[in-house]
């Protein structure tokens, strides 16, 4: 099989004296949607925020394209590839939608790229299209999720991470948004999708991994773990 796109080798991360995360094995080849479950503190967010070099790994190493991250800062991650959608979408309330998505290309200098990725950006989001002069601290929760997305686009990431994308949207919104994730995969971008809402995140997904206090006890093929009983029971309120 090819180098994995990114790898994680017994990763550990720690906050003072508690572990975070522990021995964290984790791969995502090229083409891949993996997502990556877990209950709230299992340490989801860690895992993406220790990749974007956010927290400092105490242990272990990430691998990107067979060559180790250690001591390369967050801001040249975007530069190699790595694109990362934070927990909360912090978007710039006071700078419109076009605003905000052009910032998302401020490394970039191909203006006929720019302008193509903003038309593909409201290709993808209808509403950011209708609403792009408007505030975006005036749009709805889910449509600043969009607009985050969007704006993780504009970096043209190979790698796309995504924390939490559903929370707090109603199941309208949750459908438009993975649907959107769904389209993106088939397009050929490689994501790692951190999420709560599980059923959601395996129907759209190749593989998955479940995170339980800051340690992986399960993987597979998200098929699989759809029917798994153990994560049912936990994660989709199935016996």
């Amino acid at each position: 099989m090819s180098t994995p796109l990114l790898q994680l080798q017994g990763l550990g991360v720690r906050y003072g004296s508690v572990q975070a995360l522990s021995g964290i094995d984790l791969t995502v080849h090229q083409g891949e949607l993996v997502t990556l479950l877990g209950s709230n503190g299992a340490g989801k967010s860690t895992t993406l925020r220790a990749i974007s070099a956010l927290v400092p790994a105490s242990a272990g190493q990430i691998l990107w394209r067979g060559a180790a991250l250690a001591g390369v800062p967050a801001h040249r991650l975007l530069k190699l590839g790595i694109g990362h959608c934070p927990e909360g979408r912090r978007v710039l309330s006071r700078q419109s939608v076009a605003e905000n998505l052009v910032l998302g290309a401020y490394l970039r200098r191909d203006r006929p790229g720019i302008a193509a990725d903003l038309e593909r950006c409201y290709g993808l989001f209808p509403r950011l299209a209708e609403r792009r002069g408007q505030l975006a601290g005036a749009l709805s929760g889910g449509e600043q999720q969009m607009l985050a997305i969007a704006r993780a686009l504009m970096g043209r990431p190979a790698l796309l991470m995504l924390d939490e994308p559903s929370l707090g949207l109603a199941p309208k919104l949750v459908g438009e948004v993975m649907a959107a994730l769904a389209q993106l995969h088939r397009e050929g971008l490689t994501l790692l999708l951190v999420e709560q809402n599980a059923q959601a995140a395996l129907e759209i997904a190749n593989r998955g991994y479940v995170l339980e206090a800051g340690q992986l006890t399960l993987e597979g093929p998200a098929r699989e773990l759809l029917a798994n009983p153990s994560l049912r029971a936990a994660y989709l309120g199935a016996g």
